[in-house]
């Protein structure tokens, strides 16, 4: 076999060879994609923070304001 399509050979497993370790990690990475979104949502959901109810407003609005602040 010629030294140059030896070359060729190589070169092309090689390629072949890193992608078919790309194209495996892809089916990993989508194989346990639901897992990561499941443990994702319960990860967020313990450290959402705890909502404090909103305070009331006072009641009255601007009536009795002048005779709360009147000298």
């Amino acid at each position: 076999m010629p030294l140059f399509v030896e070359v060729i050979v190589v070169v092309a497993a090689m390629l072949l060879s890193v992608l078919g370790v790309f194209l495996l990690m892809f089916l990993i990475a989508l194989a346990l994609f639901p897992v990561e979104k499941s443990l994702s949502k319960a990860v967020w959901d313990m450290t959402r923070p705890k909502r404090k109810p909103l305070p009331q407003q006072q009641q009255g609005g601007f009536k009795g304001f002048s005779q709360k602040h009147s000298k």
